[in-house]
């Protein structure tokens, strides 16, 4: 829905997520677990594509991203990672739009101290994302979502299995923010859907629609159709981003 002109979009993941898959250009970034290659390797790698209009093309571009994450990418803790995402989204011309897949939450047991690593590692890849992007933090939006919920009620080894309700956090400094969007329906045995989670009181696809729309400035109700068709668009939903 975006011009061209605005820039593509980027994942940091192995490989591109469903969520970013579509006609719109594409390219994911991932730090390699192997050995750095030789620079004479590379350069031979290179000629051997120079005369192949295809595979230099593609080669060119690898090189490029390459290059863009060589700063953070021997290390691989959350704030580099937030580092290295925002180098990419602050150069001219670069991606506006990047999604980071993070793992580790799945927390069938131990619960408890697992949780509180993942949410460690979170803070710090905001944090680096923030400091990576200085003064363009000012027009940045940053959603925070899961797949799915988690069950109320502890399981028998400590942890919590998969459930329906969860929450989203959407933070950056273009988020009118300070606020809770929810309908809190409490965590009594009677107020429990289907007597095991939490109740769902608004639809995160929504969500996503209307932070995606304010963000670039699209229309929330066609962003909505667009993206999840047949969804319901939510009006209670709304002025997420600073006009």
């Amino acid at each position: 829905m975006l011009p061209k002109s605005r820039g593509e979009a980027i994942a940091f993941a192995p490989t591109i997520p469903l969520a970013l898959r579509g006609q719109a250009d594409v390219t994911s970034y991932a730090p390699s677990a192997l050995p750095k290659a030789p620079d004479d390797l590379m350069m031979r790698v290179g000629k051997l594509y120079d005369a192949d209009e295809q595979l230099h093309a593609l080669w060119s571009s690898a090189m490029e991203t390459r290059a863009l994450g060589a700063v953070n990418a021997q290390r691989k803790d959350a704030a580099s990672v937030g580092r290295t995402a925002a180098g990419f989204l602050s150069k001219a011309g670069g991606p506006r739009v990047a999604m980071i897949e993070t793992s580790g939450w799945d927390t069938h047991s131990g619960q408890q101290a697992r949780l509180a690593n993942q949410l460690r590692a979170l803070d710090a890849l905001i944090d680096g994302l923030h400091v990576g992007l200085s003064d363009i933090w000012k027009d940045t939006t940053v959603l925070v979502a899961t797949e799915f919920g988690r069950t109320v009620a502890v399981n028998g080894t400590g942890g919590t299995d998969h459930g329906t309700a969860s929450a989203a956090m959407i933070a950056g400094g273009a988020v009118n923010g300070g606020r809770v969007l929810a309908d809190w329906p409490g965590l009594s045995t009677g107020a429990l859907y289907e007597g095991r989670d939490l109740a769902p009181t608004l639809d995160l696809d929504a969500l996503i629609a209307v932070t995606s729309a304010e963000t670039f400035g699209l229309d929330p109700q066609e962003t909505m159709r667009r993206l999840f068709a047949g969804g319901r668009f939510d009006p209670a939903i709304s002025n997420i981003v600073r006009k």
